[in-house]
């Protein structure tokens, strides 16, 4: 295993898949009425699933959420016995060294390492200065979504609108595959994956809970919702199609292994040119895929003349540590919901205030048309984000508008200067900076109100004195964290908006 000549069939004619599925013995099967069982459970799913408009309140989702979670629970119950499990990462490493060498993956100078609180990482056998290559994986090496499309899975890829439209969905099904395929030339890569996520998916009802007055609490009630429905879609189309791998995951497709392949490729899918450099892909990328975040700036790319990803170091890294890189520039709760962490005091952080004019106002129409020049919606998301400048030109601009009289609509429409209504210069009417102010200050007032706890709960539930790391479970732990840092940007968005009242009224 690992040889290239190996792996080119084992990627190419997918030869190690049987005509009737897996090569394997032993692969437990459903008793009939269990199957039946589990069909009518399914069709629960699709009917709760669906029935959630996209316009649905936040109490709406909370509501499908419970229901789907208890159909879930009686799932997990008769799909027991056909759960695969994985070997522990420390077991798998060296086979998965001596895989990533074998196919000519670059990594000299580090080696993978445990590190408290973040599992497994990449640590730093010698010093890397700026810009000095660190990983290179070549594309044959690469989990992509152009894989499926040479995998038992080529008939669906074409057909199944789920995995046309969806390439996240088509390469998580295509990883849950691999699992199952005991010669899979990826297996290495495979076995080194972690068991569970912290991700959503993995958060129990009284853990998700805790995500309350956070937006990120309806963003994971959706994805939560959303995924349910595609493990319910699915399998009723395994049992029911006759294509090569349908006929491979039929009996073993279960919705705690299909959550877990979502979640590996959420939390480590990375964008990649594609073969033929007309477009890009989706693409896992072993090793690299197990560097950690921090704050920093992009430093991997896709070399097309080398046909490889390259990731170099952004800043110097001395023996010893722990190799770093940099996800994007993604708030904490976008980090929540697709990676399944916290970054503290990220420079990226921000907090979503859905922020619209009225239908009923009766000036609406102006206010739209004059947000319309900035380039602004009536109606939308906003942000307060982290640092000394919290509020946003854009969000400034909202405030000011949606604050005008007649009188300063009609100025504001006719002035050839409307940009400066995004600038702290702007010349404005004192009372109507006042009143823009006072609305942003009242609206982050409310979010704030909005949470069940304040911040110096979470501060006391993180401290030293609280929790708190052996009674609170991971999940908790990492939604107390998130709704932490969320007020204390709001708090800081408060008192920026304090500060600038206070200028007003001396």
């Amino acid at each position: 295993m690992g040889k290239k000549s190996h792996s080119n069939d084992a990627r190419g004619k997918q030869s190690n898949f049987s005509k009737n599925g897996l090569q394997t013995t032993g692969v437990k099967k459903l008793p009939p009425h269990k199957r039946n069982e589990l069909n009518q459970l399914l069709d629960k799913i699709l009917k709760v699933s669906s029935s959630v408009p996209e316009s649905a309140n936040i109490s709406k989702e909370w509501e499908a959420y419970q229901e789907i979670q208890k159909v879930l629970s009686k799932v997990k119950l008769i799909e027991a016995d056909l759960q695969q499990s994985l070997p522990s990462r420390a077991s798998a490493v060296e086979e998965f060294l001596s895989w990533l060498r074998n196919n000519n993956v670059e990594f000299d100078g580090l080696k993978i390492a445990e590190y408290p609180g973040l599992d497994f990482g990449i640590e730093a056998e010698k010093d890397f200065k700026e810009g000095d290559m660190m990983i290179a994986v070549p594309r044959s090496v690469m989990l992509t979504v152009e894989n499926v499309h040479q995998s038992p899975f080529r008939e669906l890829a074409t057909k199944d609108p789920l995995i046309v439209h969806m390439p996240n969905v088509a390469l998580a099904l295509l990883v849950l595959l691999q699992r199952r395929e005991p010669l899979s030339f990826w297996k290495p890569y495979i076995n080194m994956l972690p068991q569970r996520y912290t991700t959503v998916l993995y958060f129990s009802p009284d853990e998700i809970v805790q995500l309350k007055g956070s937006p990120a609490f309806e963003m994971a009630l959706r994805q939560c919702r959303s995924i349910a429905r595609q493990y319910a879609y699915f399998s009723k189309l395994f049992q029911n199609a006759n294509d090569e791998a349908s006929s491979i995951l039929r009996e073993v497709f279960t919705y705690e292994e299909y959550c877990w392949a979502v979640s590996t490729v959420m939390t480590r899918q990375n964008t990649v040119v594609t073969a033929d450099g007309s477009g890009t892909t989706q693409a896992l990328i072993p090793l690299w895929d197990m560097c950690n975040h921090t704050d920093g700036k992009l430093s991997t790319d896709f070399n097309v003349s080398l046909d490889r990803s390259e990731c170099v170091a952004w800043r110097p890294v001395a023996k010893g540590k722990q190799v770093f890189i940099f996800y994007g520039d993604r708030p904490n709760c976008e980090l929540l919901i697709h990676n399944g962490f916290v970054h503290p005091g990220s420079a990226c952080d921000a907090v979503r205030l859905r922020l619209g004019v009225a239908k009923a106002d009766p000036l609406h129409a102006e206010k739209a048309a004059l947000l319309h020049r900035l380039r602004l919606p009536a109606a939308g998301d906003w942000e307060v984000v982290a640092g000394p400048q919290p509020v946003l030109p854009s969000l400034k601009a909202f405030v000011r508008v949606f604050s005008m009289d007649k009188a300063q609509l009609d100025h504001w429409t006719a002035s050839p200067s409307v940009e400066s209504l995004q600038e702290d210069t702007c010349a404005l009417d004192k009372a109507l900076e006042k009143r823009a102010w006072t609305f942003l200050a009242m609206r982050i007032k409310l979010l704030l109100a909005a949470y069940p706890t304040s911040k110096e709960d979470d501060e006391a539930l993180l401290g030293d004195a609280g929790d708190a790391v052996g009674k609170m479970s991971p999940c908790t732990r990492l939604a107390v964290s998130l709704r932490l840092e969320e007020k204390r940007l709001l708090v800081n968005a408060l008192a920026f908006c304090d500060e600038r009242l206070a200028r007003l009224e001396a």
